[in-house]
């Protein structure tokens, strides 16, 4: 059983970033007046992981325990799913796939409730379980290379590369939010494309370490409880990222792009609710110019450069 974060802080809370400016007029204002809260609860599913015992097996499937070529056998639905296999199993192995369908139910109700508390929650937690089918490690028994003698793998693809790398990647997207008339299968659709990256995801891993010796490789760090555990350096970070070009880029941006088509997927199955009254107050002049600007930022690939990442932001006093 998995029991890693995904896809680290950073990524989370970008790809919902990005998501609201890719939504049309109406979402964006909402959720960008709601940007805080997104932001800040982008992560709240991995933090659930500390108090929930069943919180841990919605972010993943591990496809090899359900059959040969399962991406593309398993039932596309729950009810199905069960019968083939048995809740038991589902719930011991993974179930992110059923589990996004279901929290897409609950915001499209919650949009249909016109309850803007229902609307954030709902949409904050999609999101979150979204983005992690589009790690290769969250669909593999496999998950932290620990079958392979690569462990450590999982928050290397997912965390510490990205976080070294953010400034190089791409962070625009000319794509706009989408209806998706098929929710199940589009779900699916992701889990196959992004199944297809594992076998890089180790064989780079491989290929990178026979140029480093295990010092080069490897250094201890402490955890925040005081233990010594092992991780990768820096300095394989940036190779191992080097030698998968850009697919985590390309993942984030993608994730980001599937969450806009959620989101607003559930709005219209909704019926389309006018929310400008739950924002309660009106847009002010200044409000307007910073979302402007940040859009403007975000088509020019400029928001870290322009300090409007709220990720990685830099307070005044730093």
């Amino acid at each position: 059983m998995m029991a890693f974060c995904s896809w680290g802080f950073l990524v989370h809370k970008t790809a919902h970033q990005l998501a609201v400016y890719q939504l049309p007029s109406t979402l964006c204002r909402f959720f960008y007046r709601n940007m805080d809260y997104m932001q800040y609860n982008a992560v709240r599913p991995d933090v659930r992981r500390n108090t929930d015992s069943t919180e841990d097996t919605k972010h993943f499937i591990d496809l090899e325990i359900y059959g040969d070529s399962a991406a593309w056998r398993m039932p596309l639905y729950w009810k199905d799913a069960v019968k083939q296999y048995s809740k038991d199993t589902l719930l011991t192995y993974g179930y992110a796939p059923y589990h996004i369908i279901y929290m897409q139910q609950k915001l499209t109700d919650a949009f249909r409730q016109k309850n803007a508390d229902s609307i954030l929650f709902y949409a904050a937690d999609l999101g979150h379980y979204i983005e992690d089918i589009y790690v290769p490690l969250h669909l593999s028994v496999n998950y932290d290379g620990q079958l392979t003698n690569q462990k450590g793998l999982h928050s290397l693809w997912e965390t510490m590369v990205p976080e070294i790398e953010i400034s190089n990647y791409n962070l625009r997207s000319r794509h706009k939010a989408a209806y998706i008339k098929n929710k199940e299968a589009a779900v699916w659709g992701i889990i196959r494309k992004t199944e297809r990256l594992l076998p890089d995801v180790f064989a780079k891993e491989k290929e990178v370490s026979a140029r480093f010796t295990d010092a080069a490789k490897y250094r201890m760090q402490k955890s925040r409880k005081g233990e010594e555990y092992r991780s990768y350096t820096t300095e394989f970070a940036k190779a191992y990222a080097a030698a998968l070009k850009h697919i985590i880029n390309q993942q984030l941006i993608y994730s980001a792009n599937s969450v806009a088509d959620f989101w607003y997927t559930a709005w219209v199955d909704a019926g389309k609710p006018g929310l400008d009254a739950l924002i309660k107050t009106e847009f002010t002049p200044a409000e307007k110019d910073k979302l402007k600007a940040e859009l403007k930022a975000y088509r020019r690939n400029e928001l870290i450069e322009k300090n409007m990442l709220r990720a990685k932001e830099k307070k005044p006093a730093e």
